[in-house]
């Protein structure tokens, strides 16, 4: 296959042609600049070196009208084609002029991140959003960092400080910006809390090809994991005074469990399911307190290290406020194997095979991730059956200390029960 080589131009700016001059009413609407005139090929590297640790980075031109032509590759990476900054953009496609750094919460960040994975707003890095956002992913982290302009991968580091990634929160970002060729993996997650106390996945948001989502993913990313750098927006503030804890404080121990009936448990129970804990219920939350809610806040609390009376299932003060400002850690997906968990059934060999798809593919390339044997896949498992599913299975059985035809990267009931149950 041939990995997609994406040139981003701009007309020259001093040029009074007809082509640049209609170049750049196209770039100001939105749209991609038509290859007419005298154009210029546009070398992004805006923040280059802040987002590489060195010096700041200048800017190249290619010659006019240079073309690079599509490199083959045999294993591509996932297209993450990168379009330039620019404005928001209005209903009619209007540029629209707005501050470029506001004060915000975490909670705040996570719950506009939301939005889209609830819209399952389409990838596009030519569309704008009804926000006004461009749909790809640096305008995704634009718009949930409430910025005032459509950013891209070489831009986002000046409105953030770099942090090791130990010290990652939800609300941060983990960048890989790739100077050399912008559209070649140049990517963006947001940062949504740790899967559990390995920290060697994480929840993240993300805009990616077809659509937003949010996902377990390896850390820091599913390729080119060591490139990516992490980041704090400027204008975060301190939860404690942020507008979501101030809206909802926490209305005391007396509204949740047995017998409770009101709002509280509904938004508890909403919270919850944002966290990781919608299997937990079966007809969703509701403001009369069931088993359900008391099994997912019991999950949410073990998720953070609690044992004991800590982690009863009735929320208090600190449960309420890690949920209402998105911070602490998300409940652990079910398929994470617990120390005296047992395997569950094997489904059988037919399932595992070139051409099938099917819900056991996708849950035994998540356990893979989850045992750290997830570095094949590009973009993460998925329900149809791939060369990069049967190359983790094998480094997996290799890794028992099988060989030849104990090893051939074919799931049978002894892989399956080791790597399903306790290491």
């Amino acid at each position: 296959m041939a990995v997609p080589v994406f040139e981003e131009y701009e007309p020259g700016g001093e040029c009074d042609c007809a082509g640049c001059a209609q170049a750049r009413r196209a770039l100001a609407a939105g749209a991609h600049p038509s290859a007419h005139g005298c154009r210029r090929a546009l070398v992004l590297v805006t923040a280059a070196g802040v987002v590489l640790g060195g010096a700041g980075g200048t800017a190249a031109a290619s010659a006019p009208g240079a073309v690079r032509p599509a490199t083959p590759a045999a294993d591509p990476l996932p297209p993450t084609e990168q379009g330039s900054s620019g404005p928001l953009h209005g209903p009619a496609g209007e540029p629209v002029v707005a501050s470029q750094l506001k004060a915000t919460t975490r909670a705040e960040i996570i719950n506009r991140a939301k939005l889209w994975v609830a819209a399952k707003v389409p990838y596009s890095m030519t569309a704008y959003w009804t926000d006004g956002y461009r749909q790809d992913c640096s305008g995704y982290v634009s718009m949930a960092w409430d910025l005032g302009s459509n950013e891209w991968t070489g831009s986002l580091a000046r409105f953030g400080d770099r942090i090791a990634r130990e010290d990652l929160q939800p609300g941060d970002i983990l960048l890989f910006h790739n100077p050399a060729d912008p559209t070649s993996g140049s990517h963006v997650t947001i940062f949504g809390g740790w899967t559990d106390y390995t920290h060697t996945s994480y929840m993240a948001y993300e805009q990616t090809k077809p659509r937003t989502r949010r996902q377990a993913t390896p850390m820091a990313y599913w390729n080119n994991s060591a490139s990516y750098v992490a980041y704090r927006y400027k204008g975060v503030t301190a939860s404690t005074g942020g507008a979501e804890s101030a809206a909802a404080p926490f209305p005391g121990a007396a509204s949740f469990g047995p017998g409770a009936n009101n709002a509280h448990v509904t938004r508890l129970g909403e919270l919850l399911v944002a966290r990781g804990g919608k299997r937990f219920y079966q007809e969703g939350p509701g403001p009369l307190w069931s088993e359900a809610d008391r099994r997912a806040t019991e999950a949410f609390q073990r998720a953070q290290g609690w044992r004991g009376a800590e982690a009863d299932g009735l929320p208090g003060p600190h449960t309420w406020r890690l949920l209402v400002d998105g911070e602490g850690k998300d409940i652990a997906p079910a398929v994470t194997a617990g120390p005296s968990a047992q395997a569950p059934p094997f489904p059988g060999r037919e399932h595992f095979r070139t051409g099938r798809s099917n819900d056991h593919v996708t849950r035994l390339g998540q356990q893979l991730v989850l045992r750290g044997y997830g570095r094949h896949y590009a973009v993460g498992p998925s329900p149809r059956w791939s060369e990069a599913d049967r190359r983790n299975v094998q480094e997996f059985q290799l890794a028992q200390g099988w060989r030849g035809t104990a090893a051939d990267g074919y799931p049978g009931p002894e892989t399956w029960r080791r790597l399903f149950t306790a290491r």
